[in-house]
């Protein structure tokens, strides 16, 4: 039976997403080299031709892999950033990011140095212009959040909602500050 491969064929692997060119053929095996140098053994009914490519028949080779490169490189773009988009202040009110030791603390002394800390980078973000301020509380029992949202409510130009939830998860708090 005469074989339909021959040495310097294109080839592709039926079961596998892989392809090369054969180098040594015998018999029903056949040695297949992948672009990146591996060489690998294979049954003939496990491959079939790439007709669209042989490697004999390409006239000049060297242009065409750096025609290739060429094509690659105009794809290839770097990012970018989004140009206007700030990302916003992010204020951690976690009570150990605010003291370095909380010991003979009550809960409301805690909750009052929270609160005071939230009303600080508030202004400081009104007086600055700081357009996006993520207040980090945690999710606890909710007490700190609603004082949060007490204390954004007695401002006219501020927003509050809730922070992405894929970065932040339940615990955040964004305002947004309207600019005159």
């Amino acid at each position: 039976m005469i074989s339909q491969f021959k040495i310097g064929q294109s080839v592709t692997l039926l079961d596998d997403d892989l392809s090369g060119v054969i180098t040594k053929i015998l018999g029903e095996r056949i040695f297949i080299s992948t672009e990146d140098g591996f060489e690998f053994e294979v049954n003939t009914k496990e491959i079939v031709p790439n007709h669209d490519l042989e490697i004999e028949e390409l006239d000049d080779f060297e242009a065409l892999i750096s025609e290739k490169e060429k094509a690659y490189k105009k794809k290839k773009s770097t990012t970018q950033k989004l140009k206007g988009v700030i990302p916003p202040m992010e204020v951690d009110l976690h009570i150990h990011q605010l003291t370095s030791n909380e010991r003979g603390m009550s809960s409301h002394d805690k909750l009052n140095l929270q609160i005071d800390t939230a009303r600080h980078k508030l202004e400081f973000a009104l007086k600055k212009r700081i357009q996006r301020v993520v207040f980090i509380h945690g999710v606890g029992a909710g007490v700190l959040k609603a004082e949060l949202e007490y204390l954004f409510s007695r401002y006219e130009n501020i927003k509050f909602y809730d922070a992405d939830y894929q970065k932040y998860g339940l615990g955040a708090t964004e305002i947004y500050i309207y600019q005159n």
